[in-house]
């Protein structure tokens, strides 16, 4: 079944602080190759066939918003007055899509580097396993700071937040990279169930996975081909490698 984006939302999550980009800049307006992280996940989604794409906004609410023009009418703007986790972020998300979506992309704006064709194939997959939730991973030589994904066999279970993991789990590679398809209905009744039972106090998305299993639904893992992709910006340093990361792409391309 060749994946064409129907019934394809997107919800993109950009409400952090980004304490530790030391900036007084929004963390997804920090410029890679000349446009805004935030630009680049919209500009993917678009051309993965998401419409419509709600931005969850937060901290430097307006700011963020300014960066999109009139232009942009397949934008909606949720405010995430609080930060309570990722999973709390997409329940505010979702409140504002229509029921329309089939499903829905869950991606994370400070993650520039995601390749239109990677979100496609993602979707494909989904569609095809007839999925609840399908999680786009990674095997990272540093997986310091990234959830672990967690697998018995070949199937994806769930994912441990590295506040959480045990010695064992921090020796997982395999991490969570943010990014997600999920079906919207499965997500909507999923959310208000999960809760903040960790050593962060935050409700965490993938926290969903277990929820699926339990009702016998399918759960993916899709791991990347090209680590880089999945580089999230939370650093000075991040920003600078993603930059340089880019830049590689546009001279190969």
């Amino acid at each position: 079944m060749a994946h064409r984006g129907d019934g394809f939302a997107a919800v993109i999550l950009a409400a952090g602080q980004g304490k530790r980009m030391g900036s007084p800049l929004a963390k997804v307006l920090h410029p890679v190759g000349g446009e805004p992280m935030i630009c680049h996940v919209v500009t993917t989604a678009r051309e993965s066939g998401a419409r419509p794409i709600v931005i969850v906004v937060g901290h430097r609410a307006r700011d963020v918003q300014r960066a999109f023009s009139g232009d942009d009418a397949d934008i909606v703007f949720a405010l995430q007055e609080e930060q309570l986790g990722t999973g709390h972020a997409a329940e505010v998300g979702l409140s504002a899509l229509s029921a329309g979506a089939e499903h829905l992309y869950l991606l994370c704006g400070d993650a520039p580097l995601i390749r239109t064709a990677t979100l496609k194939r993602l979707a494909r997959q989904h569609e095809e396993a007839h999925a609840a939730a399908t999680m786009l991973t990674a095997v990272a030589k540093e997986p310091h700071g990234y959830g672990r994904a967690l697998r018995e066999g070949a199937d994806l279970i769930g994912v441990v937040e590295e506040a959480d993991a045990t010695d064992a789990q921090k020796r997982i590679t395999e991490i969570n990279t943010g990014a997600y398809a999920f079906e919207a209905a499965f997500l909507r009744a999923a959310l208000p169930r999960i809760r903040a039972g960790n050593n962060q106090g935050e409700y965490y998305l993938p926290d969903v996975f277990p929820i699926a299993r339990a009702e016998g639904r399918v759960v993916q893992g899709l791991e990347l081909a090209s680590p880089e992709e999945a580089l999230g910006v939370n650093t000075q340093a991040d920003l600078r490698r993603a930059r340089e990361v880019y830049e590689k792409h546009k001279r190969m391309a």
